[in-house]
């Protein structure tokens, strides 16, 4: 390993520190995903903790909340385990939760479905970046 990808390595470790450190509300914590660390076999996981693992239906980074202390196994990964660990960024229904935008790229179309404060919303217009009940969202 050259002196680059060590520097880049301990930043990468560092970010996932601070992210851990955060203690960000679920929305909050999908905005900044890829900075978690990784789910991996063998390690003690901690109730309360946030792990990535897989991706999202929109191809984005999945997060998941430990559920209760315990050593991970291969066949308890976070997408089968669910008595483990929680899928972050989704409502128990398995509704998303809105996040804003950064833009064109990740905005909302017509007929997406989030909740947002307590409430069920519909996008009314494609390419929406504006919070449910400010406009382009009908409450459900």
């Amino acid at each position: 390993m050259n002196r680059k990808e060590f520097v880049a390595q301990q930043m990468n470790r560092a970010f996932q520190l601070m992210a851990d450190g955060l203690n960000l509300r679920e929305s909050q914590a999908m905005e900044i995903a890829d900075l978690y660390e990784g789910w991996a076999t063998g390690k003690a996981y901690a109730t309360g903790k946030i792990v990535k693992y897989g991706v999202n239906a929109d191809g984005e980074t999945q997060l998941y909340t430990v559920l209760q202390d315990h050593t991970s196994q291969e066949n308890w990964t976070p997408d089968t385990a669910p008595s483990l660990y929680k899928k972050v960024g989704f409502t128990d229904s398995g509704l998303p939760i809105w996040t804003q935008p950064l833009g064109a790229s990740d905005a909302y179309n017509t007929g997406d479905k989030v909740s947002h404060k307590g409430k069920e919303w519909l996008s009314t217009v494609d390419g929406n970046v504006w919070e449910p009940g400010v406009y382009g969202w009908e409450a459900e």
